[in-house]
């Protein structure tokens, strides 16, 4: 009983991933090529301190490179995170991508423009596709995880150059890097939902999805949070250190957890 119901669960999250996956290309496809709104580089906490310009939008990345870091030396060095060990490889992409995302959302802050807007989504997506492998390993299949990595990330790179080529050209085109970010993010608790984890403790993933989530709630109103807290803070500066927040969470469950099967 217990496996014929494993297997209705496993048949549904296929044919719900299989529908997102079309729409989404669908999506895609019909909308008009979307550029980048030049308007969001308008962040509202613009201060500078000890010569930094934007200073907090800066320094509250600085989480990201404290994971990251413990991360990779915590799987590499003191093996303390239990792991897929033939997945090793994404793991440290995941580490090594959010410990860049400090340097690259750092440098984009000191000037935001397009151009510096490259260095802060390249290893965000990094980190994200290999995030997406990982997951895919340890709930669908360890073997089409491993041969997801590569493809992925590449995908994942490829959208970002896509989209700073057409901008240099004057023709902006976000949709495959929207397509790349957003898919995911539907087939992800689909997965969790639907897919049993090799691993207890998936509450790690699933506090990283609120933490992003709302991180994109305090983005949304960086004004307004601006405001509300007498301009101490913006909203972007505290979406940066949820979302680190929600990969700390992430991090403590690969080190508590253990193997089911």
């Amino acid at each position: 009983m217990l496996k014929m119901q494993k297997s209705k669960r496993e048949k549904l999250g296929f044919t719900l991933i299989l529908l997102f996956s079309l729409s989404a290309i669908i999506g895609l496809v019909s909308l008009e090529r979307i550029p980048q709104d030049l308007a969001y580089h308008a962040f509202v906490d613009f201060r500078t301190m000890i010569a930094i310009p934007n200073f907090w939008n800066v320094l509250s990345n600085l989480p990201f490179l404290i994971v990251g870091i413990v991360g990779l030396y915590q799987l590499l060095i003191s093996n303390k995170l239990t792991i897929i060990h033939e997945m090793k490889s994404a793991y440290t992409l995941l580490f090594i991508g959010v410990s860049l995302v400090a340097f690259g959302s750092g440098y984009y802050h000191i000037s935001p423009n397009n151009q510096t807007l490259v260095w802060d989504r390249l290893p965000m997506t990094i980190a994200f596709m290999a995030l997406f492998a990982i997951i895919i390993a340890e709930f669908i299949s360890l073997n089409i995880g491993k041969k997801l990595l590569w493809p992925l990330v590449i995908a994942g790179i490829a959208s970002v150059v896509y989209w700073h080529v057409s901008e240099l050209q004057g023709v902006g085109d976000l949709r495959f890097y929207a397509f790349i970010q957003f898919f995911p993010m539907l087939a992800i608790p689909v997965t969790l939902l639907l897919f049993c984890s090799r691993f207890d403790r998936v509450n790690g993933y699933w506090l990283l999805i609120s933490c992003y989530f709302l991180a994109k709630v305090f983005e949304y109103f960086d004004n307004a949070i601006y405001d509300i807290l007498a301009l101490s803070i913006s909203g972007h500066s505290i979406k940066h250190m949820i979302a680190a927040l929600g990969l700390y969470a992430l991090l403590v469950s690969y080190q508590k957890r253990h193997k089911l099967r």
